[in-house]
């Protein structure tokens, strides 16, 4: 089958990992068009490439050529560009987080099932292998009581470009989005309660951590630590049972599993590629015309829980959800 012809939006470091996947990994699509605000750099790509550059997102969702868009841009441009694209009827896979807001995120999943759009959302740590090793051994333990999840990332300072390009929102949204996505995907529920303690850069400043308990539907607990002000980096997904406790770290790709009646086990697993995954399953659901392996809803959903996060800090309580 003729590969589908694709649209680039973004060309930072991830964005470039998107590019150099579509180059060089992906026979299912062919790379065509790229966009980048920095044209001069985004001109220099294209060139060495053979694509067309388009400075203005518009015109590259306008492209005859381009048959489905991927956008890797600050979360502050996905709502104007998911919708030019959905307007112009081109798939779209969308890097989480979907939007800033939820009610963005609601514009673009709403928008994309009424004119019946393929949109997928970038989840990638439901691609990683340690993860899904932790789901599989999970079943070992009994019903669960409780599940810690853990996101500690070295300390940055906050640039003028990414507190206008994340709304002043923080590591909620940075780096919980992952987390909050994880406690879906790992339970199968969705989260009717919230409750948020902020730590913020300032008295204005985006927050560096976060405290935060979800309670599922069923009443698990689980409870998030996010973190951008140790000097290493953190990454742990754990489950507590009535008969032992499973954990993987996806930063080593390790994962440990122990029970009350048997020896403990270690696997190591190898790195993955889990942004290959990824696209390789947006394209492989287009060319079969399949649901999307991760939807606009689980993307607007990630983006829901951190607004509730913000709600739960500023109230001082816990924020109920519907």
């Amino acid at each position: 089958m003729t590969p589908i012809g694709v649209g680039l939006i973004g060309l930072g470091r991830h964005g470039m990992r998107y590019a150099r996947h579509l180059l060089e990994d992906i026979h299912q699509a062919r790379l065509v068009a790229v966009c980048r605000r920095n044209a001069k750099e985004g001109l220099h790509f294209a060139k060495s490439h053979n694509l067309h550059f388009y400075k203005d997102f518009r015109d590259l969702i306008a492209d005859p050529q381009v048959e489905a868009v991927l956008v890797v841009t600050a979360p502050s441009l996905t709502h104007p560009i998911g919708l030019e694209a959905i307007g112009k009827e081109k798939p779209l896979l969308i890097e989480k987080p979907l939007a800033i807001h939820g009610a963005d995120a609601r514009r673009i999943v709403e928008s994309a099932s009424a004119h019946s759009i393929p949109l997928m959302t970038a989840q990638t740590l439901r691609y990683d292998a340690s993860i899904l090793k932790l789901k599989e051994l999970a079943r070992r333990i009994g019903k669960w009581k409780y599940l810690p999840l853990t996101a500690r990332m070295e300390h940055r300072e906050h640039s003028k470009e990414d507190i206008q390009a994340w709304d002043n929102r923080g590591v909620v949204l940075e780096m919980g989005v992952h987390l909050f996505d994880l406690a879906r995907f790992l339970t199968g529920e969705e989260i009717r309660e919230v409750y948020c303690e902020l730590d913020s850069d300032g008295p204005k400043g985006p927050e560096d951590q976060a405290w935060i308990r979800l309670t599922t539907h069923s009443g698990l607990p689980c409870f998030l630590d996010v973190s951008r002000v140790s000097s290493n980096r953190v990454t742990r997904a754990e489950i507590v049972g009535e008969k032992g406790q499973a954990d993987a770290d996806w930063s080593k790709s390790t994962v440990h599993l122990a029970t009350h009646q048997n020896q403990p086990e270690e696997y190591q697993l190898p790195a993955t590629h889990t942004l290959l995954s990824v696209l390789q399953d947006f394209f492989q659901a287009l060319k079969n015309q399949s649901p999307m392996p991760i939807t606009g809803l689980d993307g607007q959903r990630a983006v829901e829980l951190a607004d509730a996060c913000y709600e739960s800090a500023a109230a001082g309580r816990p924020i109920a959800l519907r």
